[in-house]
């Protein structure tokens, strides 16, 4: 069983940054990936960007790229954010997958983006 709690939300003005993170507990494995996601009202929640347990592969959305960045640091998942639009509000949940699929997710973050 995992455990994540994210923390870090929070309200800033756009042109502003974020960090957000997330801290993992329980058994994970090299071989896990932690993903990031997000959720606006009225939409669908949408993946962000995601990071092998090992550091070594990332990967991210269009719509985050060069303004986004996934890091580790033992048993925390970072999720630094910048430049951040009105369209960047969202719950941001963290969650992990083992194998296949994210089965582990977190409580989620509240992050708004005022214009």
């Amino acid at each position: 069983q995992v455990q994540l709690v994210e923390s870090g939300g929070g309200l800033v003005q756009a042109g502003g940054s974020l960090r957000l993170s997330c801290v993992a507990s329980g058994r994970i494995f090299s071989s896990y990936i932690m993903g990031w996601f997000r959720q606006a009202p009225q939409k669908e929640r949408e993946f962000v960007g995601s990071i092998t347990w090992s550091g070594v592969n990332t990967d991210y959305a269009d719509s985050v790229k060069g303004r986004f960045t996934i890091s580790r640091d033992k048993n925390t998942v970072y999720l630094q954010m910048n430049s951040l639009t009105p369209e960047d509000t969202a719950v941001y949940y963290c969650a992990a997958k083992p194998d296949v699929a994210y089965i582990y997710w977190g409580q989620g973050t509240q992050v708004t983006v005022s214009s």
